[in-house]
């Protein structure tokens, strides 16, 4: 069984799935507010809690805005966006283990790292409560606002993408290692390394999931052989890959 959210973050490779996927729908997706604090299923989309939290005038969230998913996938990577993650702010979070035993762990329990997260992946989330802190509502907007003009200036956010392609290694900036590796632009059928934010694989039309996943592993070839440094993925990618198509044998080929 696959659990996804909105799947911001993901690649399924053209093969699809084995098994079962479930989609976190409506029913994980309540917000409730609470003094300081904030309760969100897991299917709640990050931008909505951010929204959420700005309406009750709590601040410590808004970077939540900045991050195009859903709070689930949120603690499975500790995401994080301009200066904060989700370990900075996560209370506790409820989670059901493969026999439908229901856990709840809190910041500690959860062993948030730089986007890791080690609770086991076979667990899934289902909620989370997060800490606010009293703030003035139009700041917290401005801020808001801030950050959606930033991601409109520096990231392909109207182009399909999958996300950030690759966790930033430690000292360095996965970019600036692609930038420098001569990787922005670079092309593999359909898809390409952005020119706005080379940390970005976009789908320029018709690219499959073998094109961007093989684009990005020419992108940590040509890094790794330019500075040493290794890339790892941040997008997950799941699935099997498409079987090659049977080629039609032709009498002259036979001959």
């Amino acid at each position: 069984m696959t659990v996804i959210g909105v799947a911001s973050n993901v690649i399924v490779r053209d093969g699809g799935l084995e098994g079962v996927v479930v989609r976190l729908g409506p029913g994980f997706s309540d917000i409730e507010v609470q003094g300081n604090e904030i309760t969100a299923g897991a299917g709640a989309a990050d931008i909505t809690v951010a929204r959420a939290a700005r309406d009750a005038g709590l601040s410590g969230l808004e970077f939540l805005s900045g991050i195009p998913g859903a709070i689930g996938g949120a603690l499975s990577m500790n995401a994080g966006a301009y200066g904060r993650e989700i370990k900075d702010v996560v209370i506790d979070a409820d989670a059901l283990d493969p026999v439908g035993e229901r856990h709840r762990l809190d910041v500690g329990g959860l062993d948030l790292g730089y986007r890791r997260c080690g609770v086991p992946e076979d667990w899934i989330f289902i909620s989370a409560r997060l800490q606010g802190a009293p703030g003035d509502k139009d700041e917290i907007t401005r801020r808001m606002e801030d950050i959606q003009a930033d991601r409109q200036a520096t990231q392909p956010v109207k182009t399909p993408t999958g996300g950030s392609t690759f966790a930033n290694p430690e000292g360095h900036k996965a970019w600036e290692l692609i930038d420098k590796a001569g990787c922005r632009g670079l092309k593999r059928g359909g898809a390409q390394v952005s020119e706005k934010h080379c940390n970005f694989l976009i789908n320029t039309g018709g690219a499959t999931a073998a094109d961007l996943e093989g684009l990005g592993e020419e992108i940590r070839r040509r890094v790794f052989e330019d500075s040493g440094v290794t890339l790892d993925w941040e997008i997950r990618r799941l699935g099997i890959a498409a079987k090659p198509a049977a080629r039609e044998i032709k009498p002259e080929d036979a001959s």
